[in-house]
């Protein structure tokens, strides 16, 4: 929250509308903001003052309207201060030119009309990579040794050691979770610590994606190539080109995609749609999933040839309720920013609150905090937060260990603990006693796994 506090915001458009709308959403959420209508203004400006980021519009009323005026000042702006985080605001129609401007330099785009929550959290996931950056300056030749991601339990510390062993490599890395524990953030927290970071970062939910727009988004398109093609489009894999591509979702997507994929990254270039010019690409590859997916192997709906390439190195993140202490220090967390964002004093937990979220399973995890937190610091009548304040709407299933082979089939009168007890001895026995086998069969971590044997006298 320091980080986003402490920023100071530069906005340059050259309508009046856009710069006081501007100005009245992000006035409460950082230290300054100062709006600018010319572009020809930039350089004096930012010879004089420093800024942590800069919204910058992609089309100024010239002659062109093309959007690369915004890729002018752009290339003008980084060449000033590499460092200073520059997010596009675009027009609909010029998405395709925001994408290449996150090849040249640029941290990400909003689309106009804005939504008031996604530029603000755009905002945020900036101020945080911009202060990331500048304690990794001292010493250019290693990673930042500070990381966003909240947590002192085993579980974490565990995920956070083999995080930094893995960052400054160049392997490709496949994050597995459930849905809500943190997957993309620590995607971006290799990637931060990583030699690219000053490099782009381009995030892909490929799992949402048809299979008709699989190429054309990864891989790019010429004009012409098919009926609504009207200009060239820079696709995801050669937006990244240099820095990081995130595939959010891989379990998902098809073995058709599969192929595709597989493809590209065996051959490291990419064909955009409508040419025969392959582009070479330059990509540190990070995937992630909530699916079983060696599960998806064996039933043959996954290619183990494709797994071998995504997961060089593989992190599993542990669930919200293997991570003990750190449901406290996350909902004070987010009880900080929310209250903050809520122009609301900071509230305390009451102990028998603390108790309350400890007894919860979490099945939605870090997400699901994150949202009961926000309400309660909405709705809440006092600062010091009551049991009655959390209410837990039972949208997410109940969580259990998932076996990747073989269905285990229990009495649904059994109590959730007895189930989960006898789910963990069964798959020990199977596997013999092996404690590490079975630990990835249940998809915990063997820290996990034993927390579970003492918890269950087994």
């Amino acid at each position: 929250m320091a980080a986003v506090k402490n920023g100071r915001v530069l906005v340059v458009d050259d309508e009046s509308d856009v710069l006081f709308a501007m100005k009245m959403l992000l006035k409460t959420e950082v230290r300054e903001v100062v709006t600018e209508k010319n572009p020809e203004n930039l350089l004096a400006l930012l010879s004089k003052e420093r800024f942590d980021v800069i919204f910058l519009d992609m089309n100024f009323k010239s002659a062109l309207h093309t959007g690369n005026e915004g890729l002018f000042w752009l290339s003008k702006i980084l060449e000033k201060d590499r460092n200073v985080a520059v997010i596009l605001i675009t027009a609909y129609g010029d998405v395709e030119l925001a994408v290449r401007s996150l090849k040249e330099g640029a941290f990400d785009f909003i689309v106009k009309p804005w939504h008031n929550d996604k530029l603000l959290e755009t905002l945020h996931h900036a101020l945080e990579a911009r202060q990331i950056k500048q304690k990794s300056q001292p010493a250019k030749s290693k990673t930042p040794d500070s990381s966003p991601i909240l947590g002192t339990s085993d579980a974490l510390r565990e995920v956070l050691y083999k995080l930094d062993k893995i960052a400054p490599t160049e392997a490709n890395v496949l994050i597995l979770g459930e849905n809500g524990t943190g997957k993309e953030l620590v995607a971006r927290a290799l990637h931060e610590k990583s030699f690219r970071a000053d490099k782009p970062f381009v995030s892909v939910d490929v799992g949402a994606l048809t299979d008709s727009l699989f190429e054309s988004e990864l891989f790019g398109y010429k004009r012409g190539a098919f009926t609504d093609a009207r200009e060239d489009r820079v696709g995801r894999f050669e937006a990244a080109n240099g820095g990081t591509l995130f595939l959010d979702e891989i379990g998902n997507i098809s073995l058709p995609m599969q192929a595709k994929l597989l493809t590209v990254l065996q051959n490291r270039q990419v064909t955009p749609l409508g040419s025969n010019q392959p582009i070479p690409v330059d990509i540190r590859l990070i995937s992630a999933t909530n699916v079983p997916i060696y599960q998806l192997a064996a039933q043959n709906q996954f290619r183990k040839d494709l797994i071998y390439r995504i997961n060089t190195v593989e992190i599993v993140l542990p669930p919200l309720r293997d991570r003990g202490e750190d449901v406290e220090l996350l909902a004070q967390h987010f009880a900080a920013y929310y209250a903050s964002r809520n122009h609301k004093p900071v509230p305390e937990f009451a102990p028998a609150t603390l108790r309350k979220l400890h007894q919860h399973t979490w099945p939605g995890n870090i997400r699901e905090l994150q949202h009961a937190v926000e309400r309660a610091i909405i709705m809440a009548e006092d600062t010091v937060l009551q049991p009655q304040d959390f209410s837990f709407s039972g949208m997410e299933p109940e969580a259990g260990p998932l076996p990747a082979t073989g269905a285990l089939v229990f009495d649904q009168q059994l109590p959730l603990s007895e189930i989960e007890r006898e789910t963990i001895r069964r798959v020990i026995e199977k596997n013999k006693g092996n404690i590490s086998k079975s630990a990835k069969e249940l998809g915990l971590t063997r820290t996990a796994l034993y927390r579970r044997l003492n918890k269950h006298d087994i």
